[in-house]
């Protein structure tokens, strides 16, 4: 039996692990133990056992509790954490996804002790090192055993990094692997949008019509501590809803919406506040999320995760970022940057709600990435 300490922190992770817990579960429970470890990482009720309970992952058996603070802070007492889990039970291997203060805690305190790191979600890359999300990914792909790529791009960047590409086994921190499995959230997304659509009635909910309303999504620092960003997209939202008479939908992280209301300036605040189109909600579930997806017209966000579910059901996404690790969706035209600038968003908008021309080729898989990566793990770990 192989025993794997599965890392989690909040919603982008617990989603990730789903789809590798539920392949274990269904195809794998005799040969791969699941040891689920949440870090806490800016713990949220609504942001984490909601979708633990909704996703039907296995309950954490270690909750680290670390919660928010500053990068070094954070990351820091997560090593710490991690690392007593991992003496005490000697795990084969940590399995990390992403590219958060969890997951760059988790490679390092394994690869410190000398544990392998399975890492999903490698080798993709914004080439912004000013991103704590970029130097997260990058250390811990190097810190990898097994690195597990949901893209060609994504083996291309590893590739051009030094990685062997051909390497054989055995695999070592120093010899890795890597593989082009494809992405573990289309594997949820056609999974749990059999099981969404039954749920949630998006427009009995918001008052809106399906098809016919816009879904925006801001959480990145970058943005919401910006006055001068956040500003200009919260503008930008508000003149597309009132010149196109058409109604926005904002899921609101818990820290957006405390700035939202403390720090964006009075006549902004009041004029959304008071916009009969625009309706603020609070942090969606994975499932009812999956709906507002499905069911919007076109999608704004800043989050990588979301680009993704954008493009796997098929609608136009406008990126609130300088740069996107997920270039394939502007290269095949689903989605273009417009960063936190207002005419580029309101351009684009008007301009990717009128195309009709989209192409939505296969670029994440077949839907079984995870059940690949447990095979891969079984025969090589």
């Amino acid at each position: 039996m192989i025993k794997i300490l599965n890392i989690i922190d909040a919603r982008p992770q617990i989603i990730k692990a789903a789809a590798i817990s539920r392949a274990i579960k269904n195809n794998f429970a005799n040969k791969i133990e699941d040891i689920i470890v949440h870090t806490g990482q800016h713990y949220d009720k609504n942001m984490s056992d909601i979708f633990i309970d909704e996703m039907n992952i296995p309950q954490p058996k270690y909750n680290l509790n670390i919660g928010s603070g500053s990068h070094g802070s954070q990351t820091a007492a997560m090593i710490k954490g991690i690392e007593e889990i991992i003496l005490s039970e000697k795990p084969n291997a940590i399995l990390l996804y992403g590219d958060t203060n969890s997951t760059l805690a988790g490679a390092i305190a394994a690869s410190k002790l000398h544990y392998p790191v399975i890492h999903v979600e490698a080798g993709l890359r914004s080439f912004n090192k000013k991103m704590p999300e970029e130097i997260n990914r990058i250390t811990c792909d190097h810190c990898s055993t097994l690195l597990f790529t949901p893209t060609e791009t994504g083996l291309f960047n590893l590739n051009n990094e030094g990685f062997n590409i051909t390497a054989k086994a055995p695999f070592t921190i120093d010899n890795p692997a890597v593989f082009h499995c494809g992405d573990v959230m289309y594997d949820n997304s056609l999974y749990f949008s059999k099981i969404s659509s039954t749920k949630y009635d998006i427009s009995k909910m918001h008052n809106v019509k399906s098809n016919n309303y816009i879904l925006a999504t801001i959480h990145r620092d970058n943005n919401t501590d910006n006055p001068k960003r956040f500003e200009s997209i919260i503008r930008a939202i508000i003149d597309i809803t009132e010149s196109n008479k058409i109604d926005a939908i904002i899921p609101l992280h818990p820290r957006t919406s405390k700035i939202l209301s403390q720090d964006l300036n009075s006549a902004l605040f009041q004029k959304i506040s008071n916009s009969k189109y625009i309706k603020i909600v609070p942090p969606a579930s994975f499932l009812e999320m999956i709906e507002l997806e499905r069911n919007a017209s076109i999608i704004l966000t800043d989050s990588g995760g979301v680009q993704k579910e954008a493009f796997f059901f098929k609608k136009p996404c406008l990126i609130l970022r300088s740069e996107t690790e997920w270039v394939e969706l502007v290269e095949n035209g689903n989605a273009v940057i417009c960063d936190a600038d207002y005419h580029k968003i309101i351009d684009n908008y008007n301009v990717m709600n009128k195309k009709n021309d989209f192409s939505w080729s296969n670029i994440f898989g077949n839907g079984k990435a995870s059940e690949f990566i447990c095979e891969k793990i079984i025969e090589t770990i």
